[in-house]
């Protein structure tokens, strides 16, 4: 899952999720420094993430985008089930507009930035700024994502182009998301139980 998943499936208390938006972004980063709520919170994006990886309707929606996209699969796929979440934010919300969630986000990133690991200070802004979390939402925002995706790798990637395959496969990696977000809404409320 990507970024609006885990702050989705996050429990609902600021530093607890912004360790799991921090998730990506603490290569490099000693867990230890970092505030033990924030850390736990890091622990468990990543365990989040092995499920993710391991699960057969996510590697059968990786499969979708072909050998071609095999090396990006993973990365396109978390960004096309963010999608379908924001899509259909009523449904698998928190029960208010995607808009008020990610505004409550943005005002806890904002309240502990000095908390945050430094590669997401720097993002921050730009975060803000062009609304990536509200853009997933659109197939034009998934494209803008893909595309600055794409610029942050040093060698050509398929990235950019993702969201043709997003069109390709539109109602298959939906029905995908529908039957796997369930699942790992339990996965997750069992994840952050074990502490």
């Amino acid at each position: 899952m990507n970024w609006l998943a885990h702050l989705r499936l996050a429990p609902a208390h600021a530093r607890l999720r912004i360790g799991n938006l921090a998730g990506d972004f603490v290569r490099g980063v000693d867990l230890a420094t970092l505030h033990p709520e924030v850390r736990r919170g890091v622990l468990q994006h990543r365990a989040i993430d092995r499920f993710v990886d391991a699960h057969p309707v996510v590697r059968a929606s990786r499969e979708r985008l072909g050998e071609a996209h095999r090396r990006f699969a993973g990365v396109l796929v978390d960004v096309f089930y963010d999608h379908f979440l924001a899509r259909e934010w009523e449904n698998y919300g928190d029960g208010r507009p995607l808009a008020g969630f990610v505004a409550e986000v943005h005002v806890e990133l904002r309240e502990h930035v000095d908390e945050l690991p430094p590669r997401l200070q720097e993002a921050l802004p730009w975060l803000q700024r062009e609304d990536w979390l509200g853009s997933y939402a659109s197939l034009a925002g998934i494209d803008a994502i893909l595309a600055r995706m794409a610029r942050r790798i040093e060698r050509p990637t398929p990235l950019a182009t993702g969201g043709a395959l997003l069109r390709a496969n539109y109602a298959a990696l939906g029905a995908d998301f529908a039957a796997f977000w369930p699942v790992l809404v339990d996965e997750a409320q069992r994840i952050q139980a074990e502490g």
